[in-house]
């Protein structure tokens, strides 16, 4: 799955702190802009996946469930 998502990047002393507005409770750090943006990426990826699964459990058996792709 391809998405793109937002990253403000702030500097704050020695460390480099960052977040998404699109995906709320994400947020990343690091001692660089790279090492921010990485583990900003993991918490988004880490969100999505868990409000992923917490939204299929418990489905009816009839559901139908399909994959739509957004470009």
């Amino acid at each position: 799955m391809h998405n793109e998502f937002t990253a403000i990047i702030e500097k704050d002393e020695d460390w480099f702190i960052a977040y998404c507005p699109e995906v709320p409770g994400a947020n990343g750090q690091g001692n660089t802009i790279e090492e921010c943006r990485g583990n900003l990426a993991e918490a988004i990826a880490l969100i999505l996946e868990d409000r992923r699964e917490d939204a299929l459990r418990g489905l009816p058996a009839d559901a139908i469930r399909e994959v739509v792709v957004v470009q």
